[in-house]
């Protein structure tokens, strides 16, 4: 006969840093860290517009304004908004670039202070289906990067239109 077990209790944190204090070396609290498209006191948008991205015109960071290392630092508050907006990103730029699949990932292994990648991604782009920090696997098709980098003024324009719920909440 087996005896019933009691659930343990949910986990609830100690508490929640507080943002900590940008390290000198932080790039991206020392930069915007790409060109900015859409801003509010606790988020930006950005472009990834570096020579490393050039392949993958559309590239876009969510980063925090505040210097946090890990997700869980964020304030519960904060990281709902964070994943609405990534969430709301992400439906913007299928409705308008119609990727193969679409890209999410926050590592901060080599810029630790919190922000998404988020990119569409398509079966011709040079890295497909590998991430796009692995090797190349092919030439890039400049015709259709161009043709995809023509799209987007339309995606930019339309990103403050779908993101003005968050733009006076933070």
């Amino acid at each position: 006969m087996t005896t019933p077990q009691t659930p343990p209790p949910p986990f609830v944190p100690a508490s929640t840093p507080a943002p900590t204090p940008a390290p000198a070396a932080c790039p991206i609290c020392s930069s915007p860290a790409g060109r900015v498209v859409w801003r509010c006191a606790a988020w930006r948008v950005v472009h990834a517009d570096s020579s490393a991205e050039e392949h993958f015109p559309a590239f876009y960071r969510l980063i925090s304004n505040a210097h946090y290392t890990e997700w869980s630092d964020l304030p519960e508050p904060l990281r709902q908004e964070g994943m609405a907006i990534v969430t709301r990103i992400e439906l913007l730029m299928r409705q308008h670039f119609e990727p193969h699949k679409m890209n999410l990932a926050t590592l901060g292994n080599v810029v630790p202070h919190v922000h998404w990648h988020i990119i569409a991604r398509y079966v011709w782009d040079t890295h497909f289906p590998a991430p796009v920090w692995a090797a190349p696997q092919r030439p890039a098709d400049a015709a259709k990067v161009a043709a995809l980098r023509a799209l987007l003024p339309a995606f930019e324009a339309a990103l403050p239109q779908a993101l003005q719920p968050w733009a006076d909440q933070s």
